[in-house]
């Protein structure tokens, strides 16, 4: 991954005891190793580092942002848990959920992990898939973390699969298809748009845009039992397939919603 790529990623720990680790780490992931991380380096573009805490993604250089990880405890997540409008809120409406209907849920983009786990809050059963091996290293660190928190029985009913989504959605038995599968492939961004969050920013570098994800999601209609949610950019044109069957909207986001069946 790295060979053309002049140290984009290298591994390393800011915590002596988990140099070891740390170094496996490197070694399962063919990356990279560093004893000692030099974060305002020239070199090396970004750390995937594990601190005393959590494993991160940290950019270098003077004007650094913060550390990018999956976190399902704190912070905006812990705020959305509690005030964020529980089936009220555009994602439920347009998975269905509703009084009593809890999809099975596949979400095959799952990144940080931020929409699977506000599904999971609301009762549902989600399956999260993560191509990169980089980010699903992060998100199986915040997912462990959270497992021994206050949110151990929301994390409890979401499971974490690495690889391409198309391929393990292909590999599903009838009995495996989930309900629904929800997807939010990554949008390109000029450098002339608007403020991209960090992880946006870090992960684009990382992993780049999903070039896929029309045949991503002619995979999720051939799998999902009874629907396909896309979140898109409001003003982002649909993936090329076929129509949706409507379209939910938000003031920056939308949800196209490709109904095949009624949830039930």
């Amino acid at each position: 991954m790295l060979a053309d790529e002049n140290l984009l990623l290298v591994v390393a720990s800011s915590c002596a005891g988990r140099l070891d680790e740390a170094r496996l780490l490197a070694e399962q992931l063919g990356l990279p190793f560093a004893e000692s991380p030099d974060l305002e380096s020239t070199e090396v573009a970004q750390y995937l580092l594990l601190t005393e805490e959590a494993l991160v993604l940290q950019q270098t250089g003077r004007k650094r942002p913060g550390p990018v990880l999956a976190d399902f405890v704190t912070g905006a997540v812990a705020h959305r848990r509690q005030f964020g409008g529980g089936k009220g809120q555009m994602i439920a409406k347009a998975c269905g959920i509703k009084g009593s209907i809890r999809p099975s849920i596949a979400d095959v983009t799952a990144g940080l992990g931020r929409d699977a786990f506000v599904l999971a809050t609301l009762g549902c059963e989600v399956s999260l898939v993560e191509r990169s091996p980089v980010v699903h290293a992060l998100l199986a660190d915040g997912l462990a973390r959270a497992a021994q928190s206050e949110v151990a029985d929301i994390v409890a009913r979401m499971t974490l699969h690495g690889g391409d989504a198309r391929d393990w959605l292909r590999s599903l038995s009838e009995a495996e298809r989930p309900q629904v599968v929800h997807l939010d492939p990554m949008f390109p961004h000029s450098d002339k748009s608007a403020q991209v969050k960090k992880e946006m920013l870090a992960f684009r570098d990382l992993v780049g845009a999903d070039a896929d994800q029309a045949q991503l999601l002619e995979a999720a209609l051939d799998v999902a039992q009874c629907r396909v949610v896309v979140k898109r950019p409001r003003k982002a044109p649909p993936i090329d397939g076929p129509e949706p069957s409507y379209r939910l909207e938000g003031k920056s986001g939308r949800y196209d919603v490709y109904a095949l069946k009624k949830l039930d």
